[in-house]
């Protein structure tokens, strides 16, 4: 039974849902941003799972990488899908790492049998891990390679005959593919026997002189809602996604676009009829061979020059990879690093997260880690060697970052010390929350970040070569960092590593007799500084 349809949850429209929990069939969401337990995500996650289904739709594992795939990757997905026991579980057909490196965009595979043996055999270890059947999506592609035997269509056919599991069908990419490779997009509906497709996707694209470009980022097109039509005429009232994932605009819009949707599926009977599934005899490949291409293509993708990718068809399509490469790197670090974004300007940041992305590659498919070593790297990068506090800066908005996520566990509160003796709280030890962490630099950041938040009135810093601290804490679902003198951060650090009450206020009273342990204590625990212990005597 069709649950109707769906559209993604987006941060834009987290306070509409939690507000007025609009009447929509279902929410998607991208594994890859839920995979922490803590946090405002994974609290609104939670929030609406009680009134919602929702999909878990993965954008890392690369089901096709010869190398890279990551058993840590499927297991935080696992665990995901535990908590929030999604009705649908789903992933792309593409790959994404080689050793060392993952390169966070869905690359075409070669369509042959050593893709499809790779394909279907880390198809079945997901499921097994999961316990779940799993939907496979067909990408778009802006190259074909000369050594393809397969439709992608057919393709998803023959894996979903061998492995049980079912199809992701993206009507948009089909049309996209049509467009960039005149590959006939009912003809490959037709491929497709029915009973398989468990889920369809609802796009936008954008057309460019190099080709059209699946970006999410616009309504849908009126030839893609003509190929949904054909395509329910085809697989009955498939739950349907609304994707829109860049420039999202209000709810309003996508709940118009997902009324639309409605309107055809009420039109369809609902009733998936299946037909066999015949079995597809593909030549043997090697998955050497695989590899050897997955390599080439991502050398392509990181070299100084345009590139030229042989057996792909046409080769200066790499470009759009190569954009959308750059684009992951700089979306996600201008995430984690807005202060920093700010004091360089825009065309300077994007250069360095260029590279920052080729110099320090990750194998971790989250790209909200993307940026851990960022510090380091500017630390070390000669062309910022005239703002030798960047690094400084780097460290401190990472903390911020990382803070986001941080446990949801309860907080130390005043009231719970108001039956504790004096006696009793000086031999006490306090554990600092997991979302509350020190900071010191030797210059002033702390202020200097404090003056590019847009609802402080901090100044900017007369002498940027003097040092700082602060505490990095989280205020219900809000980051924000205390301002600390060397006295109280003194203290803390005593703490931290396990040092009574009494003694840290000794340590704090010995960097400056005139430190006020009440006002500091009242700043602590106002901040969220201290875990609850479980209970206190």
């Amino acid at each position: 039974m069709s649950a109707g349809v769906g559209i993604g949850l987006r941060p834009a429209h987290y306070r509409d849902f939690l507000a007025h929990r609009p009447t929509v069939g279902w929410l998607e969401v991208h594994s890859e941003n839920y995979l922490e337990e803590g946090g405002r995500d994974a609290h609104v996650l939670r929030a609406l799972r009680r009134d919602y289904p929702v999909s878990l739709h993965g954008v890392g594992l690369g089901l096709g990488s010869v190398h890279g795939f990551s058993a840590a990757h499927l297991e935080r997905v696992r665990s995901l899908a535990d908590r929030i026991d999604p009705f649908l579980v789903s992933e792309h057909l593409s790959w994404g790492a080689i050793p060392g490196r993952h390169l966070h965009d869905l690359l075409p595979l070669v369509l042959d049998e050593a893709a499809l043996a790779l394909v279907a055999a880390r198809v079945q270890r997901v499921q097994e891990a999961l316990g779940r059947r799993l939907l496979v999506e067909n990408v778009s592609s802006y190259v074909r390679f000369a050594g393809d035997t397969l439709g992608e269509t057919a393709f998803l056919a023959e894996l979903a005959r061998r492995t049980g599991c079912g199809i992701l069908l993206d009507v948009n990419n089909l049309y996209v593919n049509q467009c960039n490779h005149g590959e006939d997009a009912l003809a490959a509906l037709g491929a497709i026997p029915r009973g398989l497709v468990g889920e369809i996707h609802l796009g936008g694209h954008l057309v460019t002189a190099d080709g059209v470009i699946d970006h999410h980022g616009a309504a849908i097109a009126e030839p893609v809602w003509t190929l949904y039509e054909a395509a329910i005429a085809r697989f009955g009232a498939v739950p349907t996604l609304i994707e829109w994932d860049t420039d999202v605009p209000p709810l309003d819009v996508l709940l118009a676009e997902a009324a639309r949707a409605a309107q055809v599926l009420a039109k369809a009977s609902g009733v998936q009829v299946a037909e066999a599934i015949p079995g597809i005899v593909t030549a043997p490949a090697s998955q050497d061979d695989l590899a050897d291409a997955q390599r080439g293509f991502a050398a392509a993708l990181l070299g100084s020059d345009p590139g030229h990718l042989p057996g792909a068809t046409p080769s200066s399509r790499l470009a759009i990879y190569r954009n959308n490469l750059a684009g992951s790197w700089t979306r996600a670090l201008r995430s984690a690093y807005p202060v920093i974004a700010q004091l360089v300007g825009d065309d300077f940041f994007n250069a360095l997260c260029h590279e920052y992305g080729i110099r320090h590659p990750t194998e971790d498919a989250d790209l909200n880690a993307f940026g851990s070593s960022f510090a380091a790297f500017l630390r070390d990068f000669p062309h910022v060697a005239d703002l030798p506090y960047l690094s400084d800066m780097a460290r401190l908005e990472w903390l911020v970052h990382r803070t986001a996520y941080a446990s949801d566990a309860p907080a130390l509160e005043g009231a719970a010390l108001a039956a504790v003796t004096p006696e009793a709280f000086a031999q006490m030890t306090l554990r600092l929350h997991d979302a509350a962490t020190l900071f010191a630099a030797p210059f002033a950041v702390v202020p200097l970040w404090q003056a590019h938040q847009p609802d402080r009135e901090v100044p900017f810093p007369a002498q940027i070569g003097q040092a700082t601290f602060g505490l990095v804490h989280r205020q219900g679902w809000r980051v924000d960092v205390l301002a600390l003198d060397a006295a109280a951060c003194e203290a803390l650090t005593q703490l931290k590593e396990g040092a009574t009450v009494d003694a840290a206020l000794d340590a704090a009273l010995a960097v400056d007799a005139a430190f006020d342990p009440a006002a500091w204590l009242a700043t602590c625990l106002t901040g969220g500084a201290f875990a609850a212990p479980r209970e206190i005597n």
